[in-house]
């Protein structure tokens, strides 16, 4: 018994691709670009945050914790 027209079609449409795969055209490659989308004073504003939390939080551990048996 021969396959219904739409998944005969279907199917040949699969086939197709499968040949095709990895086969990307250069024109959508091409527009890439590896440039960052961060300009570098954010980071760097981001990582002075950060430090300064972490060594806000450090001062104020040591500095309610008794000292020496006091």
């Amino acid at each position: 018994m021969p396959l219904p027209r739409k998944l005969r079609k279907r199917n040949e449409k699969f086939d197709e691709n499968v040949t095709k795969r990895g086969n990307v055209s250069i024109g959508k490659a091409g527009e890439r670009t590896d440039e960052t989308k961060i300009s570098k004073t954010l980071i760097a504003f981001f990582m002075v945050l950060v430090v300064g939390s972490s060594l806000v939080q450090v001062f104020n551990l040591f500095g309610k914790a008794p000292l020496f048996g006091e």
